[in-house]
């Protein structure tokens, strides 16, 4: 089997994940954050189990770009700078700014985030520096200019709902309130649908089947869990906005 069959038959495992997980999610709510309960087995420090999960996709995409024979050239270069301005800041800025003193998140939560961006970022970061195909010409290319400003725009989005879940309550204050500001006018989880956007915008702008492969798992995995934040935030607070959707404003 060729490289190239290698990675297809792989991505197309990434779909079939995808909707595995869609099950598994709708099924079980991940018992983290807000959900975090016992009978997962051993946990770990909510903050060091964060940068377990998500430091595979900093380093492990890194090192994986490195062995490819396209990462010296522009439009690769690009596209790790634009991976690496999402991941970096999620991987290890992030947990430092949660205010999680005290609460603690299964190891296994934390492993199966930690195999699957090692899988992601292997699927990606080949596809970017090895197998796809960028000429200096891409730049130019209305797929490039559209997925930048997709993966921008829901970056921003995901960073100004991130901050304004940190700063709900003030320090040394354990309890959950009502969200407000921005988009949260709309959706209880902006900062997943910032997240959607930014890797909707990764699919388009690398125009790869890797690409769309993360954008429909993230999807199948944040989707749910809208929806059960959703249904948390109805349930804890009974004056919570009815207008509010969880995910898509107006829609859904």
């Amino acid at each position: 089997m060729s490289p190239h069959e290698l990675h297809r038959w792989l991505v197309w495992g990434m779909f079939g994940l995808a909707a595995v997980t869609l099950i598994a999610v709708k099924v079980i709510t991940a018992p983290y954050g807000r959900h975090a309960r016992e009978g997962f087995g051993p946990t770990l420090p909510n903050r060091v189990g964060w940068i377990l999960m998500e430091c595979p996709a900093v380093l492990a995409f890194g090192a994986f770009f490195a062995l490819g024979s396209q990462r010296a050239e522009l439009v690769p270069l690009l596209f790790l700078g634009f991976w690496l301005l999402h991941y970096v800041p999620r991987a290890f800025v992030f947990p430092f700014r949660l205010r999680t003193a005290g609460k603690r998140m299964p190891l296994l939560v934390a492993m199966s985030g930690f195999t699957f961006n090692v899988f992601n970022a292997w699927l990606n970061a080949r596809w970017i520096s090895e197998l796809g195909s960028y000429g200096a010409d891409w730049l130019g290319d209305p797929r490039f200019a559209l997925g930048a400003l997709l993966f921008v725009a829901g970056w921003l989005i995901n960073q100004h709902a991130d901050h304004v879940l940190i700063n709900l309550r003030p320090p040394g204050e354990t309890g959950y309130r009502i969200p407000r500001g921005g988009l949260y006018r709309y959706v209880t989880c902006p900062n997943y649908l910032g997240e959607l956007i930014t890797w909707t915008g990764w699919a388009v702008m690398t125009w790869s089947l890797p690409g769309l492969a993360f954008a429909i798992y993230t999807l199948a995995n944040l989707g749910p869990r809208a929806a059960d934040n959703h249904r948390w935030y109805h349930e804890k607070f009974p004056d919570y906005p009815r207008e509010r959707r969880a995910l898509v404003p107006f829609v859904w």
